[in-house]
């Protein structure tokens, strides 16, 4: 990829990025498609849990909780 896309369990609270790659395979993958994370798709970092892992992110009008493993495989350009 390039060196401006960062996985999104990086991704600063309150920042908001857009989705550049997912690079998972297999059913994980087919779950993050089926959640609306498609190219370009915004998403915006909104809190974490009091344990730290998973943390809630707006996608698409949804609130979606992902554990750092999972967001760890989606790429996105930070705004």
């Amino acid at each position: 990829m390039t060196d401006r896309y960062i996985p999104l369990s990086l991704l600063p609270l309150g920042r908001k990025a857009k989705v550049k790659a997912l690079i998972s395979d297999g059913p994980a993958r087919r779950r993050m498609l089926d959640l609306g994370l498609i190219s370009d798709t915004p998403v915006e970092a909104l809190q974490k849990s009091p344990s730290g892992d998973p943390t809630a992110y707006s996608i698409r009008g949804a609130v979606i909780a992902l554990r750092s493993e999972e967001a760890s495989k989606i790429l996105v350009e930070a705004r």
